[in-house]
């Protein structure tokens, strides 16, 4: 059930105005959990509602026309997110293996989806060239920034609160234990 809470916060991150946070939002993190605590049979509802999400941001909130294959790269990340939550947090979850988790998810993103946007050179004409694609990674770094902030955040919350509450529900158990 935590996992599609966190998919609901994931959504409601995207789709409530949040002007000025430039891609601050809770899907990276959303995806990495998904992935950790759900299994493969399940994760065609998490894709399933994000695609519909940018659906519905594309047409009604941009008033854009809406064409799959601008998305398809973003759609795959999806999925591979969910994969690499599973990979890296399924089995055994530590600091180390979050944290990795939490710089791969929304790096990778960065790397996809800005070379998407510079091949297709649809919604930002950058040149064909190294300089023109080096100019859309420069262009794409605050959203990166963001993105790697909110996703650290929701990963911590998310793998850590239920540490924190174990943990704090077994102290005063292991002070009665120890005479305190």
């Amino acid at each position: 059930m935590p996992a599609y809470l966190l998919l609901l916060v994931a959504v409601l991150s995207r789709v409530m105005p949040h002007a000025g946070w430039m891609n601050f939002t809770a899907v990276g993190g959303a995806l990495l959990y998904f992935g950790a605590r759900r299994s493969w049979r399940e994760m065609l509802a998490p894709l399933a509602v994000l695609m519909a999400t940018d659906y519905y941001l594309t047409v009604y909130a941009y008033h854009y026309s809406f064409r799959w294959e601008w998305y398809a790269m973003t759609w795959a990340w999806y999925v591979a997110a969910m994969a690499l939550g599973q990979i890296l947090l399924r089995s055994r979850t530590t600091v180390l293996r979050a944290g990795a988790a939490a710089l791969l998810g929304p790096t990778s993103f960065y790397l996809v989806s800005n070379y998407a946007t510079w091949l297709s050179g649809l919604a930002y004409p950058y040149p064909r060239t190294f300089g023109g694609l080096g100019a859309c990674y420069v262009a794409g770094l605050p959203f990166y920034r963001n993105d790697l902030i909110s996703t650290a955040i929701v990963v911590g919350v998310a793998f850590g609160a239920p540490v924190l509450v174990r943990r704090m529900s077994a102290a005063p158990g292991q002070a009665a234990l120890a005479g305190k």
